[in-house]
């Protein structure tokens, strides 16, 4: 069984500890370095996030859908220009290679 954690502070020393109780036990009067009194002090509960549904890419609405799917179909168009000038330049080069390399007699049936 998990027990909670308390944070407490000593009036007369001014330290901050941290210690496991349970929710049934009595919170602690005195601290037990110097024996000042002490009081529990509020803390934010600690608490983790895990799996998917965190964010808003996750469950996107209708809006959200439609403005990712513009979003792709705008980006293809930009990346198509981009691979076809990479490709035409092989191309050109493949051609002046084959232009300037002798012809080679055509091929004959047997008959």
């Amino acid at each position: 069984m998990r027990m909670p954690t308390y944070e407490y502070e000593c009036l007369k020393c001014g330290r901050v500890f941290e210690i496991r109780q349970r929710i049934s036990e009595p919170p602690l009067a005195e601290c037990d370095v110097c024996g000042g009194q002490v009081r529990r002090l509020l803390s934010a509960a600690p608490f983790i996030l895990k799996g998917k549904g965190w964010y808003v890419t996750d469950y996107p609405s209708e809006s959200r859908k439609k403005a990712l799917q513009s979003e792709k179909s705008s980006e293809k168009p930009a990346d198509k220009p981009a691979d076809k000038p990479a490709d035409k330049p092989a191309g050109k080069s493949t051609d002046a290679k084959t232009a300037s390399a002798p012809a080679s007699p055509p091929a004959t049936k047997p008959d």
